[in-house]
């Protein structure tokens, strides 16, 4: 199909304006980690019960047990990759409550053993097959985080307290990309892509440091609430209307509450810079007192 061709230099192009940092439409672009390899994981269970209907009742009620633990099993596996992507994207991350991906093994060698036992009835060859079909689940996916990292002398009451806000922070980011996607404006949804990512760096900066949630709060409560309710006015009018002065507006808000989130991130470091600026200099203060000289070029 014949795609016009758009740009900062097209005719309707849009131009940025003077000393705006123009962001990368794929900056910081997530991939999704719920690949084909994972999906393809529940194709076997359909053709199993479909070959089984003519096999009388025993062996059509084995194949929907084993049919209905391998669909379980693809089904954890894409939550459990998606849990693991959420923990390696963070530097400050709790071990995924459910290990998904290893229930997940386990109903894939249970599926697999069952089906086997229904064209060879024992107990010998049901279970090489379900340790086979096992292993290579765990070989082909690995296993789930199975510790927390960077948790080291964080308050757990406070990391509860980030966390609460976070998924709530999180989960207005998601409206915000679902409402935009009815408006079919492309140059916005990058536009919204380039706050977003703002926004998350304010978020991974207060997951980080949990001492940083009482400065952040309204930022991540507040402000990112009143932005899904504006995008999901524009998203609205301008599908319906294609208003250009609405498109402006929306345009203005998203600059301005990038401009507001990158300061508030920007302070935030700026304000835990100085805090271990002051507990070296009490530190070296100590080391005085105890007749050891440091050099302050060290």
């Amino acid at each position: 199909m014949a795609k016009k061709f758009g740009g900062q230099f097209s005719p309707d192009g849009d131009t940025p304006e003077r000393g705006e940092i123009q962001t990368g439409a794929y900056e910081k672009a997530r991939v999704d980690p719920v690949g084909a390899r994972s999906n393809m994981l529940f194709i076997p269970a359909i053709p199993m019960v479909f070959m089984s209907l003519n096999d009388g009742a025993v062996a059509l009620t084995v194949a929907l047990i084993s049919a209905a633990m391998l669909t379980l099993a693809a089904w954890l596996l894409r939550g459990g990759l998606t849990a693991e992507a959420e923990y390696n994207a963070r530097k400050v991350a709790r071990r995924p409550a459910l290990p998904r991906k290893l229930i997940s093994t386990a109903l894939t060698g249970l599926g697999i053993a069952f089906a086997a036992y229904r064209s060879e009835p024992g107990i010998v060859a049901p279970i090489l097959y379900g340790l086979a079909a096992a292993g290579l689940h765990v070989a082909a996916f690995g296993i789930d985080p199975l510790r927390s990292k960077g948790m080291e002398g964080i308050d757990t009451h406070q990391q509860d307290r980030v966390a609460s806000v976070v998924d709530k922070a999180e989960k207005y980011l998601s409206q915000m990309s679902d409402a935009m996607l009815r408006s079919g404006d492309r140059k916005m949804e990058v536009k919204l892509n380039a706050f977003q990512n703002k926004a998350r760096d304010l978020i991974r900066t207060v997951e980080e440091d949990p001492r940083d949630l009482t400065a952040a709060r309204k930022y991540l409560g507040v402000y990112l609430m009143g932005a899904r309710d504006a995008t999901v006015k524009f998203a609205d009018i301008y599908s319906r209307t294609k208003d250009e002065k609405a498109r402006s507006d929306y345009a203005t808000l998203l600059s301005d509450l990038s401009k507001g989130f990158d300061a508030r991130t920007a302070k935030l470091l700026l304000d835990d810079r100085s805090d271990l600026n002051i507990e070296i200099d009490v530190l070296r203060d100590r080391l005085k007192q105890e007749g050891v000289v440091l050099d302050r070029a060290q």
